[in-house]
Parts: structure tokens; sequence; C-alpha cells
């Protein structure tokens, strides 16, 4: 059995839905198919229940464009004698949708639970018109069977829950291909819609995959695969043929968009394949990521930036000798709900240094300066400075980091072009070489780690 996931620009389209069709048609295996809304739906739904929140009027019309969508693609590849079924499911969730957005409209609010009612929309629908698109096919509701719970006001997957719901409703089926919505979920304790977060449909998939042991799981995008570096802004950048789980999951924490982070761990645990392949180019090999590729080589991969950091920096000359400041400092992140990318010596200071997301930088330096606040009253702590509008850069290989001599040779490479590096590190795996730069010089940094690398 596989698992096959279409993304938003896969089922974007009457064109793209056609690929589709015939990539699953083509199948000589039982398979369960994870689709995403209509491309771009996920961002119109939330700006039409904004717009709605808002009191603009606007909404009204977006809600005619987002049916006017969905009932299109219905006429351009679902065959006539089925239009009426499928529009008999998907009207009542468009008038849902609306009787939605105009309570929102009504009482000027909009809650968590009700975005998430809204954009579970696009995946309704969708996985609908997909299941009957395609011959042969079954439909399931994801949210039978994929559970969430709270995690400092996050949803994430109730992992062991929803691995005895999926094996319950999708393993022995007597029919497949079966078709189901990525991304949505409901609550284990009360219910209600929730969702996996941006990626999800991918987290999906991993979840199905893993649950199911499946032989394979192929995410389905618009590219032919992971490159060396993003080519829309190194032209040059070529497909990365092969990658091993490591490689995979450090290229994605920093930055590479091909897969969801976190949609690698419940493959990685059960050694499932993953094969990134292009629907637009269904010939194309695509990057096969397993547990082999990699193991034996310390070569780079490829090179990849992640925006929007913040730098925290606790600095002093006795930080070093603060008691256990690495833990004390994970620790109060972690109680507030702040995710470390990674942590650095700085260049200019004594101490320690932690890249987090810039939308949790406040937080962060909050949490820190409370943590650390004895310490900075004895003079053990002289600051806690938080610097925004950071880049990191990461060059990736699964034993990169084995290879003392890259790391300096990397970042004399941008410091003799005048870009200031304000701290690097190398994961904890040797997967990586990080670099921190301002966000201004991100992209001239990045193309030459990959002239220095692949050039």
């Amino acid at each position: 059995m596989k698992v096959l996931k279409f993304g938003g620009t896969s089922v974007g389209t009457p064109e793209s839905l056609a690929h589709v069709k015939q990539i699953v048609e083509s199948l000589h295996e039982p398979a369960v198919i994870v689709v995403s809304a209509l491309g771009g739906l996920t961002d119109r739904l939330i700006s039409t229940a904004t717009a709605a929140a808002g009191g603009k009027i606007s909404y009204k019309e977006a809600i005619i464009g987002i049916s006017r969508r969905h009932r299109d693609v219905i006429e351009a590849v679902i065959e006539p004698s089925r239009r009426d079924e499928v529009l008999g499911i998907v009207e009542p969730l468009l008038a849902e949708l609306a009787n939605l957005y105009d309570g929102v409209a009504l009482i000027g609010d909009l809650p968590e639970r009700t975005l998430c009612q809204i954009v579970s929309f696009g995946e309704r629908i969708s996985s609908v018109i997909v299941s009957r698109m395609i011959s042969g096919a079954v439909h399931r509701d994801s949210m039978q069977f994929v559970k969430t719970e709270k995690w400092f006001n996050k949803n994430i997957a109730d992992s062991q829950l929803t691995d005895r719901l999926i094996k319950e409703q999708l393993g022995n089926l007597e029919q497949y291909p079966v078709i189901t919505g990525g991304f949505i979920a409901t609550d284990r304790d009360t219910g209600e819609i929730t969702n996996l977060g941006r990626g999800g449909s991918d987290y999906t998939a991993a979840l199905i995959a893993a649950s199911l042991n499946a032989s394979e799981l192929e995410i389905w995008t618009d590219v032919d695969g992971f490159m060396t570096a993003d080519p829309r802004i190194i032209p040059q950048a070529k497909v990365i043929p092969s990658l091993s789980f490591i490689e995979s999951m450090e290229l994605c924490s920093f930055g590479a968009k091909v897969v969801y982070p976190p949609t690698i761990y419940p493959v990685f645990h059960k050694n499932i394949p993953i094969r990134i392949l292009n629907t637009f180019r269904p010939e194309a090999e695509g990057t096969l990521i397993t547990d082999k590729a990699g193991a034996h080589t310390a070569e780079a991969k490829g090179v990849t930036s992640l925006g929007k950091i913040d730098l925290i920096s606790i600095e002093g000359h006795s930080a070093e000798n603060v008691p256990e400041i690495n833990s004390r400092s994970f620790n109060a992140l972690a109680k507030s709900g702040v995710s470390i990318l990674l942590v650095s010596q700085p260049t200019e200071t004594t101490g320690f240094a932690f890249a987090v997301a810039s939308a949790d930088g406040g937080t962060a330096l909050s949490a820190l300066q409370a943590e650390f606040a004895p310490e900075r009253e004895n003079g053990e702590v002289s600051a806690i400075i938080r610097k925004g509008d950071m880049t990191v850069l990461a060059a990736v290989g699964e034993n990169i980091g084995r290879q003392s001599a890259i790391g300096p040779r990397l970042r004399g490479t941008l410091e003799r072009n005048g870009i200031e590096v304000e701290a690097s590190s190398h994961g904890s795996s040797a997967s990586s070489h990080a670099f921190i730069v301002g966000s201004d010089n991100a992209v001239a940094a990045l193309r030459l780690l990959h002239e220095a690398l692949f050039e």
C-alpha cells in the first residue's frame, strides 16, 4: 500500500486535477490519497473571515467567488452523470460556510474555534470532488480519525488515538483508492473541528502512512524534488536525487518548503521512504528520502535559508559560568511555548545566543529576563539582547559537521564578501553548518554559499 499526498497546486485547477486523476488511476496497488484544499483557498477562507469580523461588506462577494470556484471545478472535472450527486454534497457545505461567515459578521468577532470550522471547508469539499472524479475511489472523512489535543494553546495530533482510529477505519477496506482530506481534525475531548496547522496535509499523510505501514509515502507537489537551493534565488540549483531522513529534516527545519518538517518524523520511525514528485512532470524521478542516503558521505547536499528570525543573546564575561545556563534557558523558553531553532556562540560576546522565530522574540526575551534576573542583578549576566530582522543560512549534509574545515571556510567566504556573521552553529547531529546574518544580506549570502559548495 502507498500513501499519496497532493498539495494545493496539484488540486488547484481543472488542468492540475486531470494530472492527479491520471496519476492515481495508473496505480497498481491499494492507496490512500490525501488532498489539500484547492490552491490558495485556505488563505482566501481566512481573509474572508477576517473581512467579515471587521465589518467589511466585501466578504459577501468573496463568498460568492469561493462558491463559484468550486462549482466551476465540479463542472470541469466531474462526469455529467455524477454532477448532481457531488453538488448535492457540496452545496449544503457551501451554505453552511456562508452561514458561518454571516455569524462572524453579526458578532464582529472571529473566535479560534469558528476560524477552524471555516478553514476546514477547503479540504472537506476538495476531498469530495476528488473522490468522485477518480474511478472506483471511496471517500473517508479525516475528521473521524485524526484527533488532536491542546498543548501550549496549540492543537497537536494525539498520535496514539489517531493511530488506532486510522487502523480501524482505513486498514481493512475492500475498496481502494481511498480519498481523504488533509489538515483537518477534531479535538479528542470536545469533538470540535480543529486542524494540524499549515502543512498539516503533509502531516496527515505521514500519520496515515505510518499507521498502515505503507511501502512508500509520495508527496506530489509543483517542483521536481528537493533542490540544492531555492531555484527562485539560485537559477542553477539542481535536484537532489536522494537524501537521508536526517538531511531532509535539517533542510526543512532551515527553510526548505518542499515538505512540512513534522511530516518526516512518523515515517522516519517506521523507516518508510518518502518520495517527492512533481504532479506536472510525473516522469521526473524526484527526490527519494530514506535511512540510507548520505549515511557514508560528508558532502553537502543543499543550502537553504530561514527568515523572520530573532537572535536572543545572553551576554557577560561570567555568563558561561552560570550554572546550567543552557538547560535553564531551554526550560524557560519551553514553559513559554517558544521553540529554539538553534543555539550558537555569538561572534562578539562571551555567552550564548538562541535563534527563535520573530513572532516568539518578545516572549523569549521576557522569559529569559525573568529566568536570569538574579544573575543580571549580581553582574554574572550583563545583558540579554534581542536582535531582529535576521536570517539563518544552513549548509546541509548528514556528516558535513564532522568536516572541521567547512564551517570556517564558508564563514570566511561570507566575511570576505562583506557579510557580517552575527552567530554560527552546527547541528547536534553534525548534519549542518548554520550562519545567522542580517536579512538584507540573506540573498547574497545564499548565493555565495551555493557557489562555494556546488559550482
